[in-house]
């Protein structure tokens, strides 16, 4: 979804990002081992999103509001949608735009980065150094439930540009009613072989999001 706005996802070159392993900078071992490099390495992300723009997917989804009931489900860790104007957005894997504890109860709270960069000395209430608010692999989907309850009422279901490979958020097109009307939006859409009923729109978002409304008459 990101990707038109040039926000590099971990699946590009082979799950690379900025010359480091996905291992090194987005695993509860990483930080254990080495918080100032995955510190950074979020401080460069959170410097690209800033600079990015909202692109004309994420401006398309943002005026369904206008005359639909519309939630967000996303993977993408930017801000774009709120940016692009949607009010109800879930963030599956966080929001690199905040922070929350590295201590025993990371969930308690989140905490809004002011500028690009979280520093060792920026620390909870608690006392303990402040991470990253995403969720890195390995860890558990503290959103999931909510995501899962949303899809199960949808009356109708749109994946935009995900490959449907990252578990368990791909999980989620299981979820969806027997009603529910669903589509998939994606350059490779009709290579995935998805059986529960979605509609194949061969197309980038942007492009793909078009095709959508216009056979919706939205």
């Amino acid at each position: 979804m990101s990707a038109e706005s040039g926000i590099n996802t971990f699946r590009d070159s082979n799950g690379l990002w900025e010359k480091h392993d996905i291992k090194e900078v987005a695993t509860p071992d990483a930080w254990q081992a080495d918080p100032d490099l995955v510190t950074e390495f979020y401080n460069q992300r959170r410097k690209q999103i800033i600079n990015a723009k909202p692109n004309q997917a994420h401006l398309e989804i943002a005026r369904l509001q206008d005359t639909h009931d519309v939630s967000v489900i996303t993977q993408n860790i930017d801000d774009l949608h709120e940016r692009a104007g949607s009010i109800d957005v879930l963030h599956l894997h966080g929001n690199i735009r905040y922070s929350k504890s590295s201590g025993p109860n990371p969930e308690k709270a989140y905490y809004r980065i002011e500028g690009s960069d979280l520093t060792e000395n920026d620390l909870c209430p608690e006392g303990f150094r402040l991470r990253p608010h995403v969720v890195w692999f390995g860890e558990s989907v503290p959103m999931l439930e909510k995501a899962i309850e949303i899809t199960n009422s949808a009356t109708h279901f749109v994946v935009i540009g995900s490959s449907l490979e990252v578990y368990p958020a791909a999980s989620l097109i299981q979820y969806c009613s027997i009603q529910c009307k669903k589509w998939i939006i994606d350059p490779n859409a009709e290579k995935m072989n998805i059986q529960n009923g979605f509609q194949s729109i061969n197309l980038p978002a942007g492009e793909g999001i078009k095709v959508l409304l216009k056979e919706l008459s939205f």
